[in-house]
């Protein structure tokens, strides 16, 4: 924890931080230089530390789980406006979320800018070109995952590797989606390329990480791109086509392996995954955010993580209780298994479920027996860790955990993806081993053949609400469109439900849903802000070409 601190509060200015008026603001507020802060080895480590935490900030604390879960139906939340505008299809340029997210996504770019760049042109000499490598591939690391989301969110953004020259001419044209993602994927190569293999310190990336994340970016890319490696004009053009790039979907297959060859293994109990005793940098962990611990006063808002404070729903369950009418949609309710009872209890809150870990003092806490009037909706129990007197480290807005970007299981899942391919099963045995793998953790039956909708089903319930599930469809629709917009307009968003032991999952259909709009294509990418789009009119246009120069790292060194 002092290590953590000390880390963040030394080089948070160095890192000219941004500030909320406009995200290429650069300003340096501590006291160190730039030119001298690079000195040794120690001092470059601490320079990627807050590349970890402050600079996700306004990313982790709603847009994380508005899109990632919001957007694709994991959540009701019909009062907040940071959540139901994506969840109804109503988002304009105005919504909010919009300004903050892409404003966090090009924090993390400039100031993974800023530390290539500083690296390599500011250290001292007593600084290994070991540890200039090593924090160079950590920055290209977030830097490319970063694009990765712009991509995915916006269909578009701008590249750029300099921040300082950004700045000064800030209205430039947006370029292609499938040049970002080959952006974000050349970043990630050179991580999995330079990156040491085991982490120095504790939730650091290592070779693994970067292999992991990969195998997510190359299965974007096999959607977008026909046949053979991204060139700029293998740019596929029917949404509809049902197939896929061998070349990434190979590709993704390979890095998900290299990952797996890791030191990962998967807990051995799925609820452990959230217990504040087992959460931060557990041996599943590939990737999280690195949020400190302590309240706010004194850590500071932008090193801690809130997430906690928007799914509490009670006085006897958070520090702070946001979350009442946050909860489950009706969709993913139904959506379980019967027998998916493990993951139902450590996903969302049914009536009668016991938490021993939640209002310890009093016993525990029962679902809609400790406190009335929960038989009609199904409150996020995921990230909801109880108050200080439950685990010693939660305070207001302030929950102690980390965010999980990605675990092992979503590996395990992109390894099935691949083999799948463009088939509607397979029967493979290196993808039956992960897939069930899986599974048999959730007590759930084996699994011979696998389709597609058995690995969307493993998706979205093995990672509800950790912000993933829309990318999942987005990755779908690249080249099946029509099926992801007809699924997601048969979701029956917004309806309301109530207890039921008698039904399959427990509750009942009360209600439809109303406010909602029908999903389109437009809808699968979002608006850019109108803060945004008055600051670089450019946006609003059409996106350009961007010039790659020739490749860093081979592919076929890299998986040889």
């Amino acid at each position: 924890m002092k290590n953590k601190l000390y880390i963040f509060a030394a080089v948070a200015g160095i890192m000219s931080l941004s500030s909320c008026s406009d995200f290429l603001d650069q300003k340096n507020s501590y006291q160190a230089s730039e030119d001298t802060f690079f000195a040794t080895d120690e001092a470059v480590a601490q320079g990627t530390a807050p590349l970890y935490n402050y600079v996700w900030n306004s990313f982790n604390g709603k847009f994380y789980y508005s899109v990632g879960d919001g957007r694709s139906n994991n959540l009701t939340a019909r009062w907040s406006d940071y959540i139901y505008p994506y969840t109804n299809f109503t988002e304009n340029s105005l919504s909010p979320g919009l300004e903050d997210a892409w404003g966090a996504f090009y924090s993390v770019i400039a100031q993974s800018n800023n530390v290539i760049n500083n690296i390599q042109s500011k250290c001292g000499a007593s600084v290994s070109e070991k540890a200039k490598v090593q924090g160079m591939a950590e920055a290209r690391f977030m830097r490319g995952l970063a694009y990765w989301y712009v991509g995915s969110v916006w269909g578009k953004g701008i590249i750029y590797t300099d921040t300082k020259k950004q700045i000064s001419n800030p209205v430039a044209p947006a370029h292609r989606i499938t040049d970002v993602i080959e952006f974000a994927i050349r970043d990630l190569e050179y991580a999995a390329a330079n990156l040491s293999k085991t982490s120095a310190n504790p939730g650091r990336v290592t070779r693994y990480s970067a292999f992991g994340m990969l195998s997510r970016l190359y299965l974007s890319m096999a959607g977008l791109t026909t046949e053979g490696e991204y060139n700029g004009t293998n740019i596929a053009t029917d949404f509809n086509r049902g197939t896929r790039n061998p070349y990434y979907l190979d590709l993704a297959k390979k890095a998900a392996l290299k990952c797996i060859e890791g030191p990962y293994e998967m807990l051995e109990n799925y609820g452990d995954l959230f217990k504040v005793e087992n959460w931060n940098n557990n041996s599943e962990s590939v990737f999280q955010l690195q949020w400190l611990q302590g309240s706010t006063d004194a850590v500071g808002w932008g090193g801690v993580n809130s997430i906690s404070a928007f799914f509490s729903w009670s006085t006897m369950v958070g520090e702070t209780n946001w979350g009442n009418a946050t909860y489950a949609s009706y969709d993913i309710v139904r959506t379980y298994d019967p027998n998916d009872r493990l993951r139902r209890h450590a996903t969302i809150a049914t009536v009668g479920e016991f938490y021993p870990e939640l209002n310890k003092k009093n016993g525990g806490y029962t679902y809609n027996v400790t406190e009335t009037g929960y038989e009609n909706k199904c409150n996020v129990v995921k990230h909801v860790i109880g108050k200080i007197d439950d685990n010693g480290q939660s305070y207001q807005q302030s929950s102690g955990v980390n965010t999980y970007m990605m675990r092992l299981p979503e590996v395990y899942l992109n390894l099935v993806e691949a083999i799948l391919g463009n088939n509607a099963s397979t029967s493979d045995a290196t993808a039956k081993e992960y897939f069930n793998k899986i599974r048999k953790r959730a007590n759930m039956s084996r699994k011979n053949t696998i389709t597609y909708n058995d690995i969307i089903y493993e998706r979205r319930i093995e990672f509800a609400f950790e912000g993933l599930y829309w990318y999942d469809l987005l990755r779908r629709s690249y080249y099946q469109q029509q099926e992801v917009i007809n699924y997601l307009n048969a979701q029956e968003r917004n309806a309301g439900y109530k207890w039921d032991e008698n039904e399959p999952c427990q509750y009942v259909k009360e209600s439809d849903g109303n406010g909602v709009s029908t999903a389109t294509a437009a809808h699968l990418t979002l608006p850019m802000s109108d803060v945004d789009l008055a600051r670089n009119p450019k946006l609003a246009e059409a996106p350009v070409a961007y010039e790659f120069g020739e490749k860093e790292v081979s592919v076929n060194e890299l998986y040889d």
